[in-house]
């Protein structure tokens, strides 16, 4: 390994070329620590240590992907600490339920017991609302200790959350360690730092192209980016942490029609002219379209995500949601002009 991470707490973090991976990787280093991250091919380190400037001289890249056993002892090696960001996405829509599902599961059991052979001290897992509050029984307000239901007819990449969340405590019980923190976050915007957009920076994009003239009427917790990486430090060390989940969202939710409101305002622009679908239009869309499917079974909802435990637990606060929001639409744009 590299001598200059030598001495001292390390910190690993998966999947350093994603989004809050990125994220996670810098506040990091901002805040002392060393770093050593992940990547599936070397061949994008420097596209990792761009994105974090003149602080990667105390991060290391290597090479581990999570569909493999080859590489994560070698990453493991000397860590105290492990912040499992990454998780295996498809690039194009899957056949199987499975190939989103068994990749995530089998993904987060192989750090896991990586981390636990290593003798790391704690793993913070990034999970995700989808965990939380997807059953098709609504709820009027969602906490850690809600589940969404794997019976119900949800997406893979819905399930594929559930599923390798739980994998991961069955893991951490069945295996006595190492200790396990869980976030899960909201829809995560946020200030972009190159690369490819996240699914939910996307419709910040699609936005600013007009790209996007029709929206369904749902409502959706935000999460900025900098602030669930905060969490995910917190999380990392604080004593009170171990053995909890925590929910990461800003104080309310927004619709779409209110993110597009956003967006507009934060460019100096009127807003675009985007049509609401009515929720029989939605309803009819469903029955060839699934992303619509997923869309129908959330209509009405405006949920109400409680992040009391992280506040105070652990000291964690957030940002304005206008904030966030306007803060993703100026990063895209300024990418623009780069």
């Amino acid at each position: 390994m590299n001598d200059e991470l030598r001495g001292g707490a390390l910190v690993l973090v998966t999947g350093g070329t994603g989004y809050l991976g990125g994220h996670t990787v810098t506040r990091l280093l901002a805040e002392g620590h060393r770093v050593r991250t992940t990547v599936r091919d070397l061949g994008r380190a420097a596209e990792v240590r761009a994105a974090v400037g003149a602080a990667s001289r105390n991060l290391e890249v290597v090479a581990a992907d999570l569909g493999a056993d080859e590489g994560w002892a070698e990453a493991t090696e000397g860590v105290d600490y492990v912040l499992h960001v990454a998780s295996p996405f498809p690039p194009s829509s899957p056949e199987s339920d499975d190939e989103v599902i068994r990749p995530a599961r089998d993904g987060t059991v192989r750090v896991l017991a990586a981390a636990r052979e290593a003798g790391v001290r704690r793993v913070v897992l990034t999970s995700s609302f989808a965990a939380v509050g997807y059953s098709a029984a609504p709820r009027a307000e969602y906490t850690e200790a809600d589940w969404t239901d794997l019976a119900d007819p949800n997406s893979a990449y819905v399930r594929s959350k559930v599923v390798a969340e739980r994998a991961a405590w069955g893991q951490v019980r069945a295996a006595g360690g190492p200790e396990l923190a869980v976030i899960n976050p909201a829809g995560i915007f946020g200030p972009v730092l190159g690369g490819r957009p996240s699914s939910s920076v996307a419709l910040v994009q699609a936005m600013l192209d007009g790209a996007m003239p029709r929206v369904p009427p749902l409502s959706f917790g935000v999460a900025d980016v900098r602030d669930v990486a905060s969490l995910h430090l917190l999380a990392m060390t604080h004593p009170r942490a171990a053995g909890e989940r925590f929910l990461a969202a800003g104080r309310a939710a927004i619709s779409f029609l209110d993110l597009a409101r956003i967006v507009a305002e934060s460019v100096g622009g009127p807003p675009r002219a985007i049509e609401e679908l009515t929720d029989e239009q939605v309803r009819a869309a469903a029955v060839t379209d699934p992303a619509m499917r997923e869309a129908a079974t959330r209509l009405g909802r405006v949920p109400v995500i409680r992040t009391d435990k992280a506040r105070r637990l652990l000291g964690w606060t957030s940002r304005p949601i206008e904030e966030t929001v306007a803060d993703t639409a100026r990063s895209l744009l300024a990418l623009r002009t780069a």
